[in-house]
């Protein structure tokens, strides 16, 4: 009898095992308090990305620093710690200087977007002007260039 698959039994749990392990993945941290957008960025993201999500800024600096991902998707306005001290404190440590951070808020002042991109912002992002596949893009785009 024919065998369906080129590997053995052990050989596909192995290949099973390796394709449920994210951590050859590049890794991701969105701080988003809409429960709705969380669910939905995540749910985008996480075929190619390992996602780890935070609702509050006290949290995500918690999973920013216990995971160093690739990239942070920020909100601005955040419960516990607003993502404005999130940004200072992230981009404070050394080794996470280089790590990009997307802002997706829905603050679109000149002075918002302008305190952000000083305290090391990589793009500003206005939730109302961009549909989800292009916040994808834009995730994707940067983790590209890395």
């Amino acid at each position: 009898r024919e065998n369906r698959f080129p590997f053995n039994r052990r050989q596909g749990f192995n290949l099973l095992v390796y394709l449920a392990d994210k951590s050859f993945m590049k890794k991701i941290v969105i701080i988003e308090d809409d429960t709705e957008l969380q669910r939905s960025l995540r749910d985008s993201l996480s075929a190619d990305f390992s996602v780890f999500q935070a609702y509050d800024g006290e949290s995500g600096l918690k999973a920013v620093f216990e995971t160093k991902p690739d990239l942070i998707v920020l909100d601005l306005i955040l419960p516990k710690k607003s993502g404005f001290v999130a940004l200072k404190e992230i981009k404070e440590k050394a080794e996470f200087q280089e790590i990009p951070v997307v802002i997706l808020s829905n603050l679109e002042g000149k002075k918002e977007v302008e305190k952000a991109m000083s305290s090391g912002a990589e793009i500003y992002l206005v939730k109302a002007y961009y549909t989800l596949d292009e916040i994808t893009q834009v995730v994707k785009n940067i983790l590209n260039k890395k």
